[in-house]
């Protein structure tokens, strides 16, 4: 070897430890997986939860106005019907009879085999007048293109009648006829939107 050469340095400490660098990695990975299957079951509850106990909906519009306003938030209960029968007064959310892709809010006032008549503004079942103590007095019921007011008409099986309290302001049984049962999602038991009127909605007596 050359005397004047220079010998390459050795290194040392350099702090490579390829050991610890696939340790980090694996760790990495473990974690990354763990957050996956963490997220993969939230999903799953909240997907069970959406599908057959409650969902969030949005009122848009003011068929319901006063007892509901626009933009208001609410929780739709989807179990319960699935163990007790929909009662009058229920507020309830059902299916668009003309477009599914839409949800209503409305109130039932007519249960399945009732008759129901509307005469004078007002609305008789089974032949007696309905009170609606929950309504303004001012309210005024018109009869419409299903249901002429004058005209008793007869629900069947499983079929139900539903209006909106605002009632000079709402499509309902009155224009598209009886509602089905399979077309409920379910009834309202929370507002949660404003927050200043969020509480559970209770049912009628």
């Amino acid at each position: 070897m050359d005397q004047n050469q220079t010998p390459e340095p050795e290194l040392w400490g350099s702090g490579y430890d390829s050991t610890k660098q696939k340790g980090f990695f694996s760790n990495l990975r473990s974690h990354f997986i763990d957050f996956i299957q963490t997220f993969v079951v939230f999903a799953a509850i909240f997907a069970l939860i959406y599908l057959f106990i409650a969902q969030p909906h949005k009122v848009s519009g003011n068929s319901m106005f006063p007892t509901f306003h626009d933009t208001d938030y609410i929780l739709t209960d989807k179990l319960s019907y699935h163990f007790s029968e929909p009662k009058r007064g229920d507020v309830i959310v059902l299916k668009n009879p003309k477009d599914e892709s839409q949800d209503f809010i409305k109130r039932i006032i007519a249960l399945p085999e009732d008759s129901i008549r509307i005469e004078a503004s007002k609305i008789y079942i089974n032949g007696q007048l309905v009170n609606e103590y929950y309504l303004s007095p001012t309210i005024r019921t018109f009869g419409g293109g299903y249901l002429i007011e004058g005209e008793t008409m007869q629900l069947g099986k499983d079929q139900f009648f539903v209006i909106g309290d605002n009632r000079e302001h709402s499509s309902d049984s009155r224009e598209w006829g009886f509602l089905p049962k399979v077309d409920i999602i379910g009834k309202v038991f929370l507002k949660y939107w404003p927050p200043q009127a969020a509480g559970i909605f209770k049912p009628l007596p």
